[in-house]
């Protein structure tokens, strides 16, 4: 037992929710939120998260978004602005990306220019 040892990193879909935008809900307007937030809802303007979002299959954001890590099971038609992006078989994006890491599914789509670098070491 080491007491000094590195914490495992917990995926985002298991991270506590702080921000929570229901389904049926919609808000007009920038959303901005400290830690990890989920939208089931429809938000139509910028959304800028510190942590992580999960968007959710009834999801839709109308905007850009910048966030530390992003999974996408909803629709997105905007740009996205994450070091790690996470596009799952539900998820269609149409914009611009910008990351450092990606994975997609098999049946997301993707429509728009990506723009990929390494992280600093």
């Amino acid at each position: 037992m080491t007491i000094f040892s590195k914490k495992e990193k917990v995926a985002l879909d298991l991270q506590a929710i702080s921000t929570l935008i229901s389904d049926g809900s919609i808000l007009e307007g920038n959303l901005k939120a400290p830690a990890f937030a989920r939208i089931d809802g429809q938000v139509n303007g910028h959304v800028t998260i510190d942590e992580g979002l999960i968007l959710g299959e009834r999801g839709l954001v109308a905007g850009n978004i910048n966030t530390k890590e992003i999974v996408v099971y909803g629709i997105v038609n905007g740009d996205i602005y994450t070091t790690s992006l996470e596009i799952k078989a539900t998820g269609k994006i149409t914009g611009n990306i910008k990351t450092q890491n990606l994975v997609v599914e098999n049946g997301g789509v993707y429509n728009g220019n990506l723009n990929m670098q390494q992280a600093d070491k």
